[in-house]
């Protein structure tokens, strides 16, 4: 535990934090991969480049900072952080070396006469604190994953097994265990990791569980991102019968049990958790608005099955949005942007539900600001987003 003395001095930190901590994590971040490059398939460079993930780092040293007397006020970010880190496989070593890292860069950017011995020390301890709370939540999860039927831990073979386009843009990957053994199950909205190796560096990365674990298989739905190492890979190179690593099923973006209205919202690829999502949700009787927005019907992925499913399932209600018309595609139920006006006339009349909510930033923004607007509890909305949550306001 931190003395009452280490503390204060990290919360006397906030100030700076609240005004400089992004060029901080940035620094850190700079020291960290080129100090100790065998970290960095642990990140993603776009998301480095694009600067979110040295926002949402900042964002979460800022929130420590503030609430280190109070670390219950944290809520769900440290739940975020362990699960992005199971995925990803982050261990117990790794700790040391983000933790030099990070004094250093608190110590180079803030200067020697604010960044003190005694500030350094203080913030050494605060950190240790962190680490010691994350590796604890890590292996036990780690553990539990490992114990569960069909669960392992680490790197796992898989093949596979089918492709399938999904439309224009999307595509996806069904994969098999090359074992032949049992595959854990998962929580509806759970993402699955990737390990890559591409011209001999390894890159690592999250996706979305795109349809319920059968026939002791995964999918994943893929969309082409032009610059995008890992999409382009798959979607040229990864064909059926070849080998890939997956880590095992992780995320707290989850569909939780409830009998109120339950709202998802996607717009894009944002689409792919919600499948696993509406697949839950319509075995029971609870009602279901699926409101999905695309640019057009040609990169409008899974418009069949879902419709599909809407003939098996009557409280199940759908609403298109295209933002452009390709003259070829189904028609959606309105054109343009989701406005205020749309999103009301297709939510539920009792405004007592749950929303769930993805895809590109400013969508998201836009979606909670009209749901709040709308009448719906903060407390019931959830989201998963790369960067501080702050941004979405």
């Amino acid at each position: 535990m931190l003395n009452a003395s280490d503390r204060a001095i990290v919360k006397s930190t906030v100030p700076l934090l609240e005004s400089g901590g992004e060029a901080l994590t940035t620094h850190f971040y700079s020291k960290l991969l080129n100090t100790y490059p065998q970290v960095q398939p642990l990140f993603n460079q776009a998301h480095q480049a694009s600067g979110d993930q040295p926002r949402a780092l900042a964002n979460g040293v800022l929130m420590y900072a503030r609430h280190i007397d109070q670390l219950e006020q944290l809520g769900d970010l440290v739940s975020r952080i362990i699960n992005k880190h199971v995925a990803l496989q982050i261990l117990p070593e790794h700790y040391p070396l983000v933790g030099e890292c990070l004094l250093q860069a608190i110590r180079e950017v803030l200067g020697a006469d604010i960044a003190t011995d005694e500030v350094i020390g203080a913030w050494g301890n605060a950190y240790q604190q962190l680490a010691d709370i994350l590796i604890g939540h890590e292996t036990a999860l780690y553990d539990e994953k490992a114990r569960a039927p069909g669960g392992w831990r680490g790197a796992r073979a898989f093949k596979v097994v089918a492709r399938m386009p999904e439309s224009a843009e999307i595509t996806s990957f069904y994969f098999a265990p090359v074992d032949g053994q049992a595959i854990l199950d998962f929580t509806a909205g759970q993402y699955i990791g990737l390990q890559l190796f591409l011209d001999g560096e390894e890159i690592r990365r999250n996706y979305s569980l795109s349809a319920r674990a059968r026939n002791n298989q995964y999918r994943i739905s893929v969309k082409r991102v032009p610059d995008g190492r890992a999409s382009n890979y798959l979607h040229d190179q990864l064909q059926v019968g070849g080998s890939i690593n997956l880590f095992p099923p992780s995320g707290e973006f989850t569909l939780e049990a409830s009998n109120k209205p339950l709202v998802l919202i996607s717009g894009g690829v944002g689409i792919t958790p919600t499948l696993t999502m509406l697949e839950a949700a319509v075995e029971t009787q609870r009602p279901v608005h699926f409101i999905h927005c695309a640019r057009n019907g040609a990169v409008h992925a899974f418009r069949d099955w879902v419709e599909e499913l809407a003939g098996k399932h009557p409280q199940l209600k759908l609403f298109y949005l295209y933002s452009e018309d390709d003259g070829i595609s189904p028609a959606a139920h309105a054109a343009g942007l989701l406005d205020q006006a749309q999103l009301e006339q297709w939510l539920p009349a009792n405004r007592d539900l749950d929303a769930y909510f993805l895809g590109p930033k400013g969508f998201m923004a836009a979606v909670k600001r009209q749901l709040r607007a709308a009448g719906v509890p903060d407390k019931q909305m959830h989201y998963e987003f790369f960067g501080p949550a702050s941004a979405l306001e």
